[in-house]
C-alpha cells in the first residue's frame, strides 16, 4: 500500500512539475499554450538570455513554473528579467508577441535573428 502510494504521489508530483514544460508539434518546440517557441542569435552565451526591455516586450520568455527542473537537453534559466526561462541545450526560448494564435509562425526570420526552436 505505502509503495502504491509512493507510485502516485511521484506521478502526480512529475505531472505538475512539468506541465508548462515545451513539447514538439509538428517539427517545432511550443510551449503548453500551442504558440511557437523562437531562438535568439545574439544568445551566445548557453544559458543565458540577453533579451530585455523592450525586447522582452515584444519577445516574451517561455517561462517556466518555479516547480520545473532541468530533464536532458531542457534546463531552467534566469531569464534577462530574473523569471524563469526554459532553454534547449542552453539556447533561452522565446513567443513572438505577434503571433496572434497557437500555431502561428510569424517570427520565423525576423530581422534574420530569431528562429523557429526545433528538436
Amino acid at each position: 500500500m505505502r509503495k502504491t502510494l509512493l507510485f502516485l504521489v511521484a506521478a502526480a508530483l512529475s505531472q505538475t512539475a512539468f506541465a508548462d514544460m515545451p513539447k514538439t508539434m509538428d517539427g517545432r518546440f511550443v510551449d503548453a499554450e500551442g504558440y511557437t517557441l523562437y531562438t535568439f542569435d545574439k544568445d551566445t552565451t548557453p544559458g543565458q538570455s540577453t533579451c530585455s526591455g523592450g525586447c522582452a516586450k515584444k519577445w516574451p520568455a517561455a517561462q517556466a513554473s518555479a516547480g520545473d527542473k532541468a530533464m536532458g537537453d531542457w534546463t531552467v534559466i534566469n531569464g534577462a528579467d530574473g523569471a524563469k526561462q526554459w532553454a534547449y541545450k542552453g539556447h533561452p526560448l522565446y513567443r513572438f508577441a505577434d503571433d496572434k494564435k497557437p500555431g502561428d509562425t510569424a517570427g520565423d526570420g525576423f530581422r534574420e535573428v530569431w528562429h523557429i526552436a526545433k528538436p
